[in-house]
């Protein structure tokens, strides 16, 4: 499909997204169930209630890079995001096409992960209401070669994928409605957060939040490693400031919005994981999250509940946290199932992928394929989802994406940039040693750069195949007629 083709179907869209919705968007993904179920790992991983630093460097890196999304996303704010982005900085009939097409790609295994995470998170919390739904029906590791992969049945996993379906439905209308409905699932979400936070200051114990054990901040190379796999997980729980990109088309506004709806999520959620999580470690101290006894680190904020007021603040704080998972779920199926569709719009992914439907305008192809991928993805043990989730996307996405930014102001000075990165380039280099550090500081941080290396290798294959076969980049046309490829 022709460039001109590709921006009339995106005007198609309908711009009916506003500042106050686009953060909520954001804010709801970044929310999710992440910091109602990750605290325990990140203590765990950090080795006491030094966990802090991992959330605070999150933070940081979140906004350094939430201003690489800001400065693209309101440069070229249509649907799809990432895919416009690196097509666009790395030329699309070259390279850009070809990481384009990766982004695409490994999307197709990253996004059901992200929107699994959630559906699994939700299910977990439901055992805590509950109890026989979190019985284990079939667990086992399948390996293939140096990969593995661990599926976990429950009772609660027919919960997760109940979850996602549900999701599908409610998405299945036009956007207008939707952003109503995403600020309906925010109050949910914020009287969760409300009552945590007031409910741990009201009740903490600074000796027990500040209990480190010796040698916490020792730099040895245990502070290093624990460090990058809490960032590892926390850099989980703070993604989605982006979301408001992949729907940029739907976007009033986008180069006000954008940028604004970004930069708030980011301050404003990184503020309340701060006090959440000292909130929680004054009431429950940290040795105990790090031995898991009984599953109870699955549904932690209950335990912290039913400490503070008793067993219904505990099955009351378990309904919020569940209304708060599914909106994530809600949030974050949105936002990607935009992204197949712009590529299929540009003749780089699946024409299917670009149906939309014919009244209400939304893709309804790649809803449906995300979020039944991601259903399968609720086999999966949790821990596993996020840390193959975090590591694809970043070797796969974001670095190459940071790294292209520069690479943009270099070859392009003169594109319109309704919003300019913060003390460039400082924000985008920090980004990538942040990435790089949270791939290589952690324990066994070989085995999901395996699975984005295979994802890589796959993806490669394909696309290579497709491009000879078509004709393209990078094997012109006179070169396959006379029978060569080099």
């Amino acid at each position: 499909m022709s460039e001109a083709n590709n921006s009339e179907a995106q005007s198609e869209l309908v711009r009916g997204i506003g500042l106050t919705q686009a953060t909520t968007l954001n804010m709801i993904d970044m929310v999710g169930v992440g910091p109602f179920i990750t605290l325990p790992l990140v203590v765990a991983a950090a080795g006491g209630p030094q966990a802090i630093l991992g959330w605070l460097c999150g933070a940081v890196l979140a906004l350094c890079d939430g201003l690489v999304w800001a400065e693209l996303g309101a440069a070229m704010p249509n649907a799809g995001g990432s895919y416009h982005y690196l097509k666009e900085i790395y030329g699309p009939r070259s390279l850009g096409r070809l990481l384009s097409f990766l982004f695409i790609w490994q999307l197709s295994f990253s996004a059901p992960l992200s929107i699994a995470s959630g559906c699994i998170g939700l299910a977990d919390y439901s055992v805590y209401l509950w109890p026989t739904l979190g019985r284990t029906l079939f667990a086992h590791t399948f390996h293939a070669g140096p990969l593995e992969v661990s599926v976990l049945v429950m009772p609660a996993t027919w919960l997760a994928i109940a979850t996602a379906a549900f999701v599908m439905f409610l998405l299945y209308r036009r956007i207008t409605v939707i952003g109503r409905l995403a600020e309906l699932l925010w109050i949910g979400v914020a009287v969760a957060l409300g009552w945590v936070i007031i409910a741990g200051l009201t009740h903490f114990n600074a000796a027990r939040a500040f209990d480190f054990p010796p040698g916490a901040f020792t730099l040895s190379p245990a502070f290093f490693t624990g460090l990058g796999a809490a960032m590892l997980i926390s850099t989980y729980d703070y993604w989605g400031y982006y979301n408001v990109c992949f729907i940029g088309g739907e976007v009033k506004d986008p180069g006000r919005t954008i940028p604004r709806a970004i930069v708030i999520s980011v301050v404003a959620i990184a503020a309340i994981y701060m006090v959440m999580n000292i909130s929680v470690l004054g009431v429950i101290p940290w040795r105990e999250l790090t031995t898991g006894s009984g599953g109870h680190n699955n549904y932690i904020m209950s335990i912290f509940m039913q400490r503070i007021y008793g067993t219904w603040a505990g099955r009351a704080i378990t309904v919020l946290i569940m209304w708060t998972a599914f909106a994530s779920v809600f949030s974050t199926l949105l936002g990607y199932s935009r992204v197949p569709y712009a590529a299929a719009l540009d003749g780089n992914y699946f024409r299917v992928f670009a149906r939309l439907d014919p009244v209400r305008r939304f893709p309804t192809v790649s809803l449906l394929a995300l979020g039944t991928v991601a259903m399968l993805f609720c086999f999966l043990r949790l821990a596993d989802v996020i840390a193959a989730l975090v590591v694809i996307r970043i070797m796969l996405q974001f670095v190459v994406q940071a790294i292209g930014l520069m690479v943009l102001r270099a070859r392009r000075p003169e594109m319109p940039r309704p919003f300019r990165m913060w003390l460039y380039p400082v924000p985008a280099i920090l980004a990538i040693a942040g990435f790089t550090f949270i791939l290589i500081a952690r324990k066994n941080f070989l085995r999901e750069i395996r699975y984005a290396v295979a994802i890589l290798i796959v993806g490669l294959a394909i696309y290579f195949i497709r491009s000879w076969r078509r004709r393209e980049w990078p094997f012109p046309a006179a070169d396959i007629e006379a029978g060569t490829v080099g």
